[in-house]
């Protein structure tokens, strides 16, 4: 029981941490990845947590997905304005976008972590590992709130230096469906039909971000 109030706890901890530097996001991601690690191989003399065999990476689950849909067209604005780029700006928006595309990815990942992990300390029931988990939290904590805040970073570059405003209100839209999947998540709602909503929100902004971020080339 104490575990289970303990877990509560943590897992609105994360739910915090979504709203806010590169290695720093990238850092705390793989320290997060260190520590699902002895939840997979469970304690000396012990079979793996989470399999009788090695373990494997898995196909991230569908909370855990963050991807464009093949099937959906990202929609037009008609009459749009094409703001006039340099070549220079061109070149800094390209590598803005890469950098930020390379965010998302650690986002799935952490989410994918998380999960394991979380799975993993259920499955060690009865002799729960708790401090060891709190310290997954923490790190899953950190990891999201260092690529929010690099996310905001690049935002605000958006719409000053590049003068992308367009681009930025994706950006801002995105935190904030990204806030609201974080929340399902760690709530317990990896299956519901909110999630798979928002998941598709994600998706769109993402497809619409492309998009317009293309126009002008």
């Amino acid at each position: 029981m104490a575990a289970e109030q303990g877990e509560s706890s943590d897992l609105r901890e994360i739910q915090t941490a979504n709203c806010g530097h590169r290695d720093e996001a990238s850092n705390t991601t793989r320290a997060a990845r260190a520590r699902t690690a002895p939840f997979r191989r469970g304690r000396p003399g012990e079979a793996p947590l989470t399999g009788s065999g090695p373990w494997k990476p898995r196909p991230a689950p569908l909370s855990s997905t963050t991807c464009f849909s093949p099937a959906r067209a990202p929609r037009r604005r008609a009459g749009a304005p094409r703001p006039a780029v340099s070549m220079q700006t061109d070149e800094a928006l390209r590598a803005l976008l890469q950098r930020f595309y390379a965010l998302q990815g650690e986002r799935v990942e952490t989410y994918r972590l998380f999960e394991e992990g979380h799975r993993a300390y259920l499955s060690s029931a009865p002799h729960y590992d708790f401090p060891r988990y709190r310290q997954l939290v923490h790190e899953i904590t950190a990891a999201f709130s260092g690529i929010s805040r690099e996310v905001l970073q690049l935002r605000g570059r958006l719409r000053g230096e590049l003068g992308r405003p367009d681009l930025a209100q994706h950006l801002t839209r995105l935190q904030e469906r990204e806030q609201e999947k974080l929340q399902l998540v760690s709530a317990g709602h990896g299956g519901g039909g909110r999630l798979i909503k928002t998941i598709e929100a994600i998706s769109e902004i993402l497809q619409d971000l492309k998009y317009d971020s293309e126009e002008a080339e």
